[in-house]
């Protein structure tokens, strides 16, 4: 379990989750569950995951955006985020929390993160992420995390991310091509949250 320095962050509110139950409707809590959740480790994220026997991976890719080549010119995408994804050879997710990433990264950018990603999933790994009904929807700025199994906390980020870009649902689809949407809910803003599934 990772310990959690506090946010410099105003207090979350709070926001309903039908989909994120069934991130752990399958878990108990004498399991070991290995988390990829992309973004800082929050205090209440960490809080939440002490109930299980945990192994937490914390990559804050969104302090990286926008995630493209590095100063050499060979350097490419995949190249780049295989340095920021370093995981332990052997690591195998459960759940993946990926929140509104996939808003901020291109088409190229999203095949060179599955890449890295996808020797890491195994049949029963899901995954939790928002997208928008409607790709003309305003960039949202939150930083999200879990305080309850059905509720997510939301904090407004100081600064706007760079490099909104958002797909529709049937573009993030096909690029996320090993996983498949296994539920979408619209929420009252226009955006969507999703259930993945790994599709190996």
């Amino acid at each position: 379990m990772l310990a959690a320095t506090k946010h410099p962050l105003r207090k979350p509110s709070t926001q309903s989750s039908t989909l994120l139950p069934y991130l752990f409707e399958h878990i108990d809590e004498e399991q070991l569950v290995t988390v990829f959740h992309v973004g800082p480790a929050l205090s209440d994220t960490v809080d939440f995951f002490s109930r299980y026997r945990c192994k937490l991976h914390f990559i804050d890719l969104f302090g990286e955006l926008p995630i493209v080549a590095t100063a050499d010119a060979t350097a490419d995408p995949e190249q780049r985020l295989a340095s920021l994804l370093q995981f332990p050879a052997d690591t195998l997710f459960d759940i993946c929390l990926f929140w509104d990433l996939f808003n901020f990264l291109d088409d190229a950018t999203i095949k060179a993160f599955l890449a890295v990603l996808f020797p890491h999933l195994k049949d029963k790994s899901v995954a939790h992420a928002f997208s928008v009904h409607n790709i003309r929807a305003p960039q949202s700025n939150h930083l999200y995390g879990i305080n309850q199994p059905d509720t997510l906390s939301c904090r407004d980020r100081r600064v706007a991310l760079p490099g909104y870009a958002p797909h529709s649902q049937r573009e993030l689809q096909a690029l996320l091509h090993c996983f498949r949407l296994e539920r979408s809910v619209l929420l009252p803003d226009s955006r969507l949250e999703l259930l993945l599934h790994a599709r190996l």
